[in-house]
């Protein structure tokens, strides 16, 4: 099999995690693992699964993107375009998997990432739309997280970020949201 992300080196026998047989790339380190040996390997695993609250833990994890990740590329197996799936906020890399074969293809260094983050066991979650969502969100969240250090800087943001956290464990804490919005808003129509 060719790689699918260089073109220029054939795959070879290679195996991750101490048993997982997988054809990797001696060119661009990237790694084809096919879904009968992932779907055999995963079977002798600890089952898991990961909420919100987990990918919000990953954002801080530091890695350095493949050159090769913003290629799209076509399934060595069966030569379908491979899908992607998004992995991490901070940093971001794509995970890709055939449609057709279910493949899935890590470029250099994302295997050992998602290892890392404990992901490597389901890797088939990263592709469900409730995932994807997921990420969407927290996306947006920390957009609109680093908006709020921009336009109140990071002291009074802070605050901010603490008061919203005990309104938003709070039983009555809707109450205390309307609070600061009237005192905001009757201190704008004064100035």
């Amino acid at each position: 099999m060719q790689c699918p992300k260089c073109k220029s080196s054939q795959l070879q026998c290679s195996t991750l995690s101490s048993d997982l047989g997988v054809e990797s790339c001696h060119e661009c380190k990237g790694t084809w693992i096919p879904a009968e040996n992932y779907a055999d390997w995963q079977s002798r695993q600890s089952p898991r699964s990961h909420d919100r609250n987990y990918v919000m833990e990953a954002l801080s994890v530091n890695f350095v993107q493949s050159p090769y990740d913003t290629r799209g590329a076509l399934c060595p197996e069966c030569s379908r375009y491979l899908s992607r799936a998004k992995v991490l906020l901070d940093n971001s890399f794509y995970v890709e998997r055939c449609p057709n074969c279910q493949g899935i293809w890590c470029d250099h260094g994302e295997w050992d990432i998602l290892e890392t983050l404990g992901l490597h066991t389901t890797i088939n979650q990263l592709f469900s739309a409730e995932w994807q969502t997921q990420v969407r969100q927290l996306q947006q969240m920390s957009k609109e997280r680093q908006a709020t250090i921009e336009k109140l800087g990071s002291e009074l943001a802070e605050l901010v970020f603490t008061v919203g956290e005990k309104l938003k464990d709070h039983p009555n804490g809707d109450f205390g949201v309307a609070y600061l919005m009237r005192q905001v808003s009757e201190s704008n129509s004064l100035g």
